[in-house]
């Protein structure tokens, strides 16, 4: 049996036309039966670094008893000159997540895949997340999978920063993990105190969305270790993006 987490997670590749730029990573989010995509913003588009990719493409599996058989689906970023990605903004500026809707119906028939809910989101109210919890960051760093049976991989992370406090008020708390390039948009996950139906197949907990590795602007580069820290945005935001 596949474990469900592995999944609710795609490898992302973003195009030019035909022209291939990056590597990245996304999850499913499901709401009201319609069904997203979700990865950081960064990944569709970043002026700074002049990345302004056109399409985006992942991979499928299309036949549950044969992990190793899949497809891959183009999702175009732009219909008639407008963008069809959701992006965030809150009073410290804008949240790097992006969410896209994907039709259903431009999906492989047999396509294999789980999504994660407004269930999964943590409620501070009744999830006690303490810090140094042990997450797991799921995607495909530097492009990496299991090239067989196109799988992702996992790395497993600590809470560094207190879940529920905005840090240096921005809206991302940090881990603490080894991360690379392409692992950007993959979920931050915990897994599920107790069983709940409503979580359904994914018993987890969907803390937040993987961004990018930080470190100390004052480290001395030729003394100093980086610091192994990422920012994760806070995973409530979905319900902003998925709503309407």
């Amino acid at each position: 049996m596949i474990e469900p987490l592995l999944l609710a997670v795609a490898r992302v590749s973003t195009f030019r036309q035909q022209q291939p730029l990056t590597n990245a990573s996304g999850f499913f989010f499901e709401r009201d039966e319609r069904l997203f995509l979700v990865t950081s913003r960064h990944v569709v588009s970043d002026a700074p670094a002049q990345h302004f990719p056109e399409r985006l493409e992942i991979e499928l599996h299309i036949d549950a008893a044969d992990m190793a058989k899949s497809a891959a689906v183009s999702i175009p970023l732009f219909r008639e000159g407008a963008s069809l990605w959701r992006q965030g903004v809150d009073a410290a500026g804008e949240i790097d997540v992006a969410v896209i809707e994907i039709e259903r119906s431009a999906l492989p028939a047999t396509a294999v895949f789980h999504a994660f809910s407004p269930a999964h989101l943590c409620d501070l109210a009744i999830d006690r997340v303490e810090v140094g919890s042990s997450l797991l960051i799921v995607g495909f760093p530097l492009g990496f999978k299991d090239t067989l049976h196109h799988m992702p991989v996992v790395r497993r992370a600590a809470l560094a920063s207190a879940f529920g406090l905005r840090f240096n008020g921005e809206g991302y708390f940090l881990t603490d993990a080894r991360t690379h390039r392409g692992t950007s948009g993959a979920p931050v996950v915990l897994r599920a105190a107790t069983t709940a139906p409503a979580l359904g197949k994914l018993q987890l907990k969907l803390l937040g969305v993987h961004s990018a590795r930080v470190d100390a602007g004052s480290r001395d580069r030729e003394m100093d270790e980086a610091l192994g820290l990422n920012t994760a945005w806070y995973a409530d935001i979905l319900l902003t993006l998925t709503e309407g």
